[in-house]
């Protein structure tokens, strides 16, 4: 089987496939200090949860936006794992042109994102990833990543709010009672919500205006389920959208 590791700022989405299909995948809070040891006794209790062990892999591939953590994570699977492991970044092949100044600089879940958005569509397409930051991944027709935009995230944006304001409350994010809010959560909760659903289908209407409305948006990440019912330009919802995009890369690297 093949582990797929997404490890973001906030989350760490893991996943395992075997010919192809996804069998499990598993979600928990990504500790920037973790060592190769505790990363793998975190997976081998996940795996053992349904019924796997750390033998039944024979091959990794990791995106990592959190730099500490990446030789930690090869370290793992070099350590615990019989099989190849493979990094997404700079050597490893895509198979999608990058049409960007410094393709360095492209985060490397925003890259498999890309990938597998294309794949998924075949056509035009934007990612909408919904994580720490609101991310926007552009393909063309041709299947060139093309550029993006970033904008902060939901929970970045209500931590600001709260901690800059001294009256206005923490709240958790949830669906909003009515656009009007009657008393300040609600108030607050609404703006969240709303907020930005809007920011993402103006943000939409313009690439469509400048790359043609066949343009596609796919949503994925943790939050994209709170936003994407309150928005009108989202055509899919892909919560397991990089996961695909790594297996995808890691059978491009295939000899």
């Amino acid at each position: 089987m093949l582990l797929a590791v997404d490890a973001g700022n906030t989350q760490t989405h893991l996943g395992t496939f075997r010919d192809g299909e996804l069998v499990e995948h598993w979600r928990f809070a990504t500790v920037r200090e973790s060592t190769a040891d505790e990363l793998g006794a975190v997976l081998r209790n996940l795996l053992a949860l349904r019924g796997m062990h750390l033998e039944m892999l024979d091959g990794m591939i990791v995106s990592s936006t959190v730099l500490q953590l990446r030789p930690e994570w090869v370290a793992m699977g070099e350590r615990y794992l019989d099989g190849e492991v493979r990094v997404v970044g700079p050597g490893l092949k895509t198979g999608m042109p990058i049409r960007y100044d410094n393709p360095h600089e492209i985060g490397p879940d925003r890259l498999v994102n890309a990938v597998a958005g294309y794949d998924k569509i075949g056509g035009p397409c934007a990612i909408v990833d919904f994580g720490t930051a609101v991310t926007y991944d552009i393909v063309s027709a041709e299947g060139e990543y093309l550029g993006g935009i970033i904008f902060p995230g939901v929970e970045i944006s209500m931590e600001a709010l709260t901690e800059r304001a001294a009256a206005l409350p923490k709240i958790e994010l949830g669906r909003p009672r009515a656009l009007i809010g009657k008393t300040t959560i609600d108030a607050i909760r609404a703006g969240a919500v709303y907020g930005f659903a809007g920011m993402v289908d103006g943000i939409l209407a313009r690439l469509r205006a400048e790359l043609g409305e066949e343009m596609k948006a796919v949503a994925t990440g943790g939050l994209a389920k709170a936003i994407v019912p309150y928005c009108d330009s989202i055509d899919a919802v892909d919560d397991l959208l990089t996961l695909t995009g790594l297996r995808l890369i890691w059978e491009r690297n295939q000899s």
